[in-house]
């Protein structure tokens, strides 16, 4: 049997192959075609990488057999203590309890990347703190000294803010905000409170719908900030349409509230169900956090 593509032609170049297979004489358009299908395989690829990632990014919530309640008590109880450490080890064995309970609850590590601000605020503590804390030079530039001690500080507080921020990742994340806000409410706290967090909690979610889609409307008419007056008055524009159709939507946000029967109460249809498994969570968690207060001050004595 022939070779449908002619003899000394089996090893030819992708262009001269499409061209024999789709019969295009026109090599430009040989060659529209075969970017067209590089763009293809490209999407392909990321498209098996996305889904690879999402596979082993996202992980089930182990403690979701628990009771929201039992877990905001904790994450309070938590913060509470690691606020009150004094020293690094103690702080870096408390973010590593941290980053068990937040691998436990369920954070992928795509969602660390909320992570990012807290970041660089810390890296601009780090790097102004220690000149302006007096104590032993570490580092002289020109009149200026960076202490010792003003290092330790800023570490001591970079170790404490993402300790605290990972077990709210992975006791409070997890839940969401409406379970978040129930159980806020079932553990007494102000019902007024509670109404503000969960419609801010909304309004910040339908403001950034809002935002997206005004961006996206900016881009399709090939807006490209600058640093020019035009730049700033589009993005002064932008804020200001924001606010209007922000207030327009927390408008119709109270109307449909009002159409479903609101009164100024939320009635909490999720009922929370305390089981033996939270209350021995709740006392074996209080052992560790006393005993890590315990050697934060042994250590200090020391």
């Amino acid at each position: 049997m022939t070779d449908p593509l002619g003899p000394g032609q089996a090893g030819s170049d992708p262009l001269t192959s499409g061209e024999a297979k789709f019969g295009w004489a026109d090599p430009a358009r040989a060659k529209s075609a075969q970017g067209g299908l590089a763009r293809v395989e490209r999407m392909q690829s990321k498209l098996g990488l996305g889904l690879l990632e999402q596979a082993f990014g996202e992980r089930p919530d182990r403690l979701a057999v628990f009771d929201p309640r039992a877990r905001v008590i904790i994450a309070a109880l938590f913060a509470t203590t690691v606020v009150s450490l004094q020293l690094l080890s103690t702080a870096g064995l408390a973010l590593c309890g941290a980053i068990l309970v937040a691998w436990l609850g369920g954070v992928s590590v795509s969602r660390l990347r909320y992570l990012l601000p807290l970041e660089l605020l810390m890296l601009v503590l780090v790097l102004t703190l220690p000149f302006s804390v007096p104590g032993a030079p570490l580092l002289q530039l020109g009149p200026f000294a960076a202490s010792a001690e003003g290092l330790a500080l800023a570490l001591l507080i970079l170790l404490k803010a993402n300790a605290v921020v990972l077990i709210l990742f992975g006791l409070v994340g997890a839940i969401g905000p409406g379970p978040t806000v129930h159980a806020l409410a079932s553990l007494g706290l102000s019902a007024k409170l509670c109404h503000l967090l969960l419609l801010t909690l909304r309004q910040i979610e339908l403001v950034g719908a809002e935002y997206r889609r005004m961006r996206l409307a900016m881009r399709a008419r090939a807006f490209v900030p600058r640093s020019d007056r035009h730049s700033w008055r589009a993005l002064g524009w932008l804020i200001g349409m924001l606010l209007v159709r922000s207030l327009a939507r927390g408008q119709r946000v109270a109307d449909a509230m009002r159409c479903r029967g609101f009164a100024g109460e939320l009635r909490l249809l999720q009922r929370f169900h305390w089981q033996r498994s939270d209350t021995l969570l709740l006392f074996s968690t209080l052992p560790v956090l006393a005993g890590l207060l315990l050697v934060d001050s042994s250590l200090i004595q020391t």
